[in-house]
């Protein structure tokens, strides 16, 4: 792929051939966090812009040492203390980035589509980092990662996801591409946070958390998103707790092995427990670990020479 492919805004037109492309590289990268010395010169030379106007612990974290582990520049851009403030355009932003020759620009924008919008006007790969309420691929990328190296595969397994769906880009991404590698993906929400169309991605639709977790494999919480709500969508977050939230005897109605998700930020003792966040069955640090080797993978199979080796 490295070299044939420019952009990864979405998982919505990216081909299964590739997303298993982006997975098998990333475990390549994957042991390169265990080393002593956690570089490869892979991308020596290249320069990663990451370009953020909305708030990011894990994302941006692990972009930054996803790129610094592949010996690129790295280039860290907050929009609070940038010309953004002044009242630059997203526009002239680009302009002027693109100026400065980037290879990578890595883009979190609270408008859907600003990414593919900058990929328009950029001789850079963009790289979706998540878009308003579209999408999240590197996200998806590494859930369905953490799924593969615990289950050994994705085809037909049960992965039920719970939680503001209608707000979420996160459910978005992991429908289209688990379906798209054989899994059969639940979505459970109240009806008030379920879009009406979420049938079309080839999901099965839920409105109580009880026959939406019977059987899974997989259990992906996601949190109420209050800084996108604009109404009174939940009576309140302990009845949301009460009737939605992932507790030990809820996850009993899952498979015994089933393992337990969450993209982040948790808000603990609202959509999960404690003690199901720090159980045994969570894989939501591990989530965090394949983080870092997805994102290497895809500046890599993005900014990467044609032929290039992964590790040289």
């Amino acid at each position: 792929m490295n070299g044939s492919v420019r952009h990864l805004l979405g998982i919505e037109d990216l081909p299964a051939r590739d997303i298993v492309q982006f997975l098998d590289t990333a475990e390549v990268f994957f042991g390169v966090s265990t080393r002593r010395v956690r570089k490869v010169p892979t991308l020596r030379g290249k320069t990663v812009i990451n370009l953020f106007f909305e708030a990011s612990t894990r994302t941006r974290t692990s972009f930054e040492i996803a790129g610094k582990r592949l010996s690129a520049d790295v280039v860290n851009i907050s929009v609070s203390t940038s010309s953004v403030s002044k009242g630059e355009t997203l526009l002239d932003t680009v302009k002027n980035l693109e100026a400065m020759h980037p290879d990578v620009i890595v883009v979190r924008h609270s408008a859907s589509g600003a990414p593919h919008f900058i990929a328009r006007h950029t001789r850079a790969g963009v790289v979706n980092a998540g878009d308003g309420l579209h999408e999240h691929p590197t996200q998806a990328l590494l859930d369905a990662f953490t799924i593969r190296r615990a289950k050994g595969h994705l085809a037909d397994l049960v992965v039920t996801i719970s939680g503001d769906i209608a707000h979420s880009r996160v459910a978005r991404s992991n429908a289209l591409l688990l379906t798209r590698l054989g899994a059969k993906v639940r979505v459970c929400a109240p009806r008030t946070l379920l879009p009406a169309d979420m049938e079309q991605y080839g999901v099965e639709v839920y409105d109580s958390l009880g026959p939406a977790v019977e059987g899974a494999d997989v259990v992906m919480m996601l949190r109420i998103q209050h800084e996108r709500l604009t109404e009174a969508l939940i009576p309140s977050t302990r009845e949301y707790a009460r009737t939605f939230g992932l507790n030990r005897a809820m996850l009993a109605r899952a498979k015994p092995d089933a393992i337990v998700m969450h993209p982040g930020p948790m808000n603990r003792g609202v959509e999960i427990d404690a003690d199901v966040a720090d159980g045994p069955r969570s894989v939501i640090l591990d989530q965090v670990e394949a983080g870092v080797a997805v994102r290497m993978a895809v500046l890599y199979l993005l900014a990467a020479e044609a032929g290039q080796s992964p590790l040289a």
